[in-house]
């Protein structure tokens, strides 16, 4: 599969239909980010008038493991990944849209690097911070990745 925003979100609709239907989608992905957006609908809402976390986690975790998916498929090798731990803070409530960004790409790079080199499985943590139409932060989600060489 081609790495593009378009593909990313035809691939929601079929693999992980949940994210499709409450508005996750790619914005955006190249070897340094990736920009996940999601509106809060009446479709994602939580009853304080706001989105659920639970939407913003799939947006978040969508931001940070399309990256990982990338960095395998351009390392042409067989690699496997999961999501092993994650943490999530709330520091105001999402409502309009919300866009998630998940930036630091090194980690992904030595950990294939590593798990080639070793073929041992190896971990780290990527981050993807959850902003409001005025930019300001509503939401910091960690997760903990696995990758192992098949």
């Amino acid at each position: 599969m081609k790495f593009t925003a378009a593909q990313l979100n035809r691939f929601l609709l079929f693999k992980l239909p949940s994210a499709y239907i409450c508005g996750v989608r790619v914005k955006e992905i190249t070897v340094e980010k990736c920009v996940v957006s999601v509106k809060h609908r009446w479709i994602n809402q939580n009853p304080f008038r706001s989105m659920y976390f639970a939407v913003q986690a799939m947006a978040a975790e969508l931001s940070t493991g399309a990256l990982v998916m990338l960095h395998i498929q351009q390392s042409n090798q067989n690699i496997a990944m999961l999501v092993v731990t994650n943490k999530s803070v709330f520091m105001k409530k999402a409502t309009g849209r919300i866009t998630f960004v998940c930036q630091n790409t090194h980690l992904i790079e030595t950990a294939i690097q590593k798990t080639i080199e070793t073929g041992e499985g190896q971990t780290f943590w990527l981050k993807s911070i959850g902003a409001n139409e005025k930019g300001e932060p509503v939401s910091e989600m960690d997760f903990e990745w696995t990758i192992k060489r098949k």
